[in-house]
């Protein structure tokens, strides 16, 4: 994804011209250098071509609209703006964004009333939408996740974004803050003596009277970060190709030893199966890690599926949660 850009292209030459000199590139500069045509190639291997760095942009997941706040670029419209601000706190959203609808179902006509210069989506969009959206504006697609290269992915699809607003070196700033909270955080780790140390991380929702878990395998990114802290994941399973989540009941969860268990909620959006429903039922209070106290609530408003910023706020989350 590494690249030469126009800008950086203009940039070097502004400097050569000055003959040495350590002078300011002028704003004028800047502004002609911000207005270069970007090329990006997306997870379809498609070319986008944009006359210069999208700047009215609309997201239609939320990893996309986080990283695009993280680059300091506000979209003018997402889907599901309600949503976005019960799960998402690593940025905030600006009064002034549109909602265009729901994510996966969104309004092509509140899209197209924006008259946006890029429309940003994820391999879960289908073709058929896709190609309607593209009929008013350039879509780039990110791939959602990919459980083989979790963390990879999330940075490629940062990347790719910053890419395509002009924000190339803020990206390449915001993922090395990245990798180093996650040294910091595996080194707090360490220091604590859970090197090693087994975690199971989960998710819970109760439709009806049925309580649905969802496992979060080595291969989704919360399972993967907490990896490279230092910690071994006790859920062993498979989880899908995309997001490594594998789905299981309260019965599944006996196969675990004691260890770390950890979970995000929302009182906002579902609740809190595990210290609610399940707080009282006899085969979640006999799993050793209830037993032991183990039982780890996260944070509400960290996004499981999100950017770099999202991802830091777990980090330091977890870090917290099993070294107090």
């Amino acid at each position: 994804m590494k690249r030469v850009t126009a800008l950086a292209a203009a940039a070097l030459a502004l400097v050569l011209t000055a003959c040495g000199s350590s002078e300011n590139v002028t704003p004028e500069a800047n502004r002609s250098a911000a207005a270069q045509p970007v090329s990006v190639t997306d997870a379809r291997n498609k070319k986008i071509d944009l006359k210069a760095p999208a700047a009215k942009v609309v997201g239609l997941e939320w990893g996309v609209v986080e990283s695009l706040i993280s680059l300091g670029v506000m979209p003018v419209g997402v889907a599901d703006t309600k949503g976005y601000k019960a799960w998402v706190t690593a940025e905030k959203l600006d009064a002034s964004v549109k909602d265009v609808g729901t994510r996966g179902e969104s309004s092509v006509d509140a899209i197209v009333a924006l008259n946006p210069d890029l429309i940003i989506t994820t391999t879960d969009e289908s073709a058929a939408t896709i190609a309607q959206m593209e009929k008013a504006a350039p879509v780039l697609v990110v791939r959602g996740a990919d459980a083989k290269n979790a963390i990879p992915q999330m940075r490629k699809n940062f990347e790719l974004i910053g890419q395509a607003v002009g924000k190339t070196e803020q990206a390449k700033t915001a993922l090395a803050d990245f990798d180093k909270k996650l040294a910091d955080g595996k080194q707090k780790i360490a220091d604590a003596g859970k090197g090693g140390a087994a975690y199971t991380m989960a998710d819970g929702y109760k439709e009806g009277s049925t309580i649905s878990i969802r496992m979060y395998t080595s291969g989704s990114l919360l399972g993967a970060v907490t990896n490279e802290l230092g910690m071994k994941n006790a859920w062993t399973g498979a989880g899908d190709p995309d997001y490594g989540l594998a789905s299981t009941d309260i019965e599944g969860l006996t196969k675990l030893k004691d260890g770390e268990f950890l979970y995000i909620a929302n009182t906002a959006d579902g609740g809190d199966v595990f210290g609610g429903d399940l707080a009282k039922n006899a085969i979640w209070k006999n799993l050793p890690f209830v037993k032991s106290g183990n039982v780890h609530r996260l944070a509400d408003g960290i996004w499981m599926f999100g950017g770099p910023k999202s991802t830091e706020q777990f980090i330091d989350a977890t870090v917290q949660a099993v070294t107090s």
